[in-house]
């Protein structure tokens, strides 16, 4: 009985070490990362560009169509462009901006997929060298962004712009980063006025697509996100709580939390 107890204890601490080793990382990514967001003087954009190609590339289950992006990239360029030269300022609400930056890195993800199709990829992290070095070297932070004038990569915006400046944990069910396992890509803009709607739209198809998260009344295996991001989730409840809020079945309180594997294969084909 004692050595199963001290098994136990074992285990617990453990978990507990790579849990706060997670909060570390998560911390460093965010300091790291952190920037003054790019500004300018332009009104709140139209994301009626983008709006078109989602809906003409990316189907209802969020499978993205490459290759009709590639062929279309003078009008993706031409939505990159007006989102380089036209940054939000301090009289765009606070949905605006959120609407604007997850938009530019759905749409700058997409253009570093297109950049390196050529290599015929089979995931995002095929992208640069094969060795990659955390925060130095990885695709996220390919320097190919250029928004009023700042270079950025898109860690910049997800970590040191959308995280930093928004409190908003349903940003996890709408930045996709091109994996299967990623939240789908929604096939339609976000926008200010629809914003709200749209994030719980992302978070029920997210929590009840079975490949990606599998609730039970006795169980719940998440993606990772809700691991990784977890102290995002839970500055405003618990996990088990945000899997209820979007879930069509329901957690018991004490079910048992795991998280399941991420399949980082490309979510569409060229």
């Amino acid at each position: 009985m004692n050595k199963r107890f001290e098994i136990l204890k074992e285990k617990m601490i453990q978990k507990m070490k790579i849990t706060s080793l997670l909060v570390i990382i998560l911390l460093a990514v965010s300091s790291c990362f952190a920037v003054n967001a790019p500004t300018s003087t332009a009104d709140p954009i139209s994301h009626e560009i983008w709006n078109g190609l989602l809906k003409k590339y990316v189907d209802a289950k969020g499978f993205v169509n490459y290759g009709g992006f590639k062929k279309d990239q003078a009008e993706l360029r031409k939505y990159l462009s007006l989102l380089e030269n036209n940054a939000p300022n301090e009289r765009w609400s606070k949905e605006e901006k959120l609407a604007y930056w997850i938009n530019a890195y759905n749409a700058f993800t997409v253009q570093l997929i297109l950049d390196h199709t050529d290599e015929k990829i089979k995931s995002i992290k095929d992208i640069g060298s094969k060795v990659k070095i955390p925060f130095v070297n990885t695709p996220w932070d390919i320097k190919f962004i250029n928004i009023g004038g700042k270079k950025l990569d898109l860690n910049n915006i997800e970590h040191g712009i959308i995280r930093k400046d928004f409190d908003e944990p349903r940003i996890h069910f709408a930045l996709v980063c091109a994996a299967k396992s990623c939240p789908p890509l929604r096939n339609e803009a976000f926008i200010a006025s629809k914003l709200n709607q749209q994030l719980d739209d992302q978070g029920f198809d997210f929590l009840n697509d079975s490949y990606k998260n599998q609730v039970s009344a006795k169980e719940a295996k998440l993606s990772n996100i809700f691991n990784w991001y977890g102290g995002d989730f839970k500055d405003k409840m618990s996990v088990i709580d945000w899997a209820n809020k979007y879930a069509k079945t329901k957690a018991n309180k004490d079910a048992k939390i795991s998280y399941m594997d991420y399949n980082w294969e490309l979510n569409g084909k060229y």
